[in-house]
């Protein structure tokens, strides 16, 4: 192997630089126009579309099941806000004058899990419910689903299990949702998961079985028992199309949002959006889902801790899930527990890289600062995971030649829309949340 990865090293000499665990920025050369991209997902626009149409079906049980949907009349979805005071502040960080306006999409307040992981985790489960009472004559696509909460349709679905693999909020998500309609569910979970997650999953009722390895080997065991249990669904966040569908219905209804706030997107206002990247399977269906949505004019770019650029090594090696970072002797320890994963998820990287712009790292320390930052002056306060794209806008703008490459006029940057995703953060316990502010004071205090 180290004959093989010293050939890999002559041919890809950034692999040097991530070894060394120092913060790169690539941008991907083999990035495509959508309408060339788009064949190579093997998803559609039709199957995005079915996917949102399932969502609302649901809406009614959602809105009995947890009350905090029935603001959005059962509809799982975040805000967007502008980040007005945090944007000089981090001008001033970065040395650099942002052309452009920075916005937060919020999915760190997403409701019953709290993170991401709510679009695409909740919707494979439904998905899986709502064909398991269909076909056992229990639901009809024209019913009210507030149906699947019945006794015959919770029988059903006691005699069924659901098992995960997970860092934390995969698992958060999968598990309350499971475990409400009436499954028997269990999660797999690295040692890098939060204690705290890994108990609120018990107090709902959910088995959690712990692993004192890494993501891996957490998702390849629950895959293992599940093979042998006819009556165990596995959700594989490596290679699961729902998954990835659930997180694309994210774009139309991001289009819905900037349309509300008069945000335009088009040649001259381009938008770039910031996505932190674990296996892959949530921030790559989002960015799907907004290429379906805004086209040619939305950039996407994914973020990884320098402990863990998984994706970034698969795709810019073109190995994909045939390379780890543990290959490079890269540990995989970051304190960004959602994105601690070694090994990319094989089906994202090839289905997405031809639509992602860039990719950069960043440290455990930056992301803690920028956590300070974030609640010091927009009081807002997210795990450290969540902020693994804040500092996207200005890497990205950092260098205009490479934006030019890609067909992105410096001109048109005045109109830019930088919207940072924040993945998770808003069911922190205040204990935890208390010793994140205090590690980022530490960082931000001369």
């Amino acid at each position: 192997m180290l004959t093989d990865l010293e050939h890999l090293k002559q041919d890809f000499p950034l692999l040097n630089t991530l070894s060394a665990l120092q913060p790169v920025t690539w941008f991907n050369p083999g990035t495509t126009p959508l309408a060339e991209g788009y064949p190579h997902v093997g998803l559609t626009r039709e199957q995005v579309a079915d996917a949102s149409a399932r969502l609302q079906r649901f809406a009614p049980w959602l809105v009995e099941a947890f009350p905090e949907t029935r603001a959005r009349q059962g509809i799982i979805e975040s805000d967007i806000c502008a980040l007005p005071r945090l944007q000089p502040v981090l001008d001033a960080r970065y040395g650099q004058v942002l052309a452009g306006k920075l916005w937060l999409k919020k999915d760190s307040h997403l409701p019953v899990s709290g993170s991401i992981k709510a679009r695409g985790g909740i919707y494979e489960v439904l998905a899986h419910a709502e064909q398991l009472a269909l076909s056992a004559g229990l639901l009809t696509l024209d019913e009210d689903y507030r149906r699947l909460a019945s006794p015959d349709c919770r029988a059903l679905f006691r005699q069924q299990r659901i098992a995960v693999g997970s860092t934390g909020n995969l698992g958060l998500s999968i598990g309350i949702i499971s475990a409400s309609l009436g499954f028997d569910v269990t999660v797999h979970m690295s040692a890098d998961a939060r204690a705290w997650k890994k108990q609120k999953l018990r107090d709902h009722g959910v088995n959690v079985v712990e692993y004192q390895q890494d993501y891996g080997v957490a998702v390849a065991e629950g895959r293992r028992q599940a093979a042998s249990d006819p009556h165990c669904f596995f959700i594989d966040d490596e290679n699961s199309h729902n998954l990835f569908l659930g997180y694309a219905v994210a774009g139309e209804r991001l289009k819905q949002q900037f349309a509300a706030e008069n945000i335009t997107v088009d040649a001259d206002h381009p938008l770039f959006v910031y996505l932190p990247c674990g296996v892959g399977g949530g921030p790559g269906g989002v960015a799907f889902g907004l290429k379906l949505a805004f086209g040619d004019h939305v950039h996407c770019v994914f973020a990884e801790p320098t402990h863990s650029p998984c994706m970034l090594l698969g795709v810019h090696t073109g190995l994909h899930d045939a390379i780890s970072v543990q290959d490079l002797g890269i540990d995989n320890r970051t304190a960004a527990d959602g994105l601690a994963v070694g090994r990319a998820s094989g089906f994202v990287g090839r289905a997405m890289a031809r639509l992602l712009s860039a990719f950069y790292t960043l440290s455990d320390e930056e992301m803690y600062a920028l956590l300070g930052l974030l609640q010091q002056h927009e009081s807002l306060a997210l795990e450290p995971s969540a902020l693994a794209g804040m500092c996207g806008p200005w890497r990205i703008s950092a260098e205009p030649q490479r934006l030019a490459e890609q067909g992105i006029r410096a001109s048109s940057l005045a109109g830019a829309t930088h919207l940072v995703w924040a993945t998770g953060g808003s069911m922190v316990p205040e204990r935890e949340m208390a010793h994140y502010l205090a590690q980022a004071q530490s960082l931000l205090t001369p």
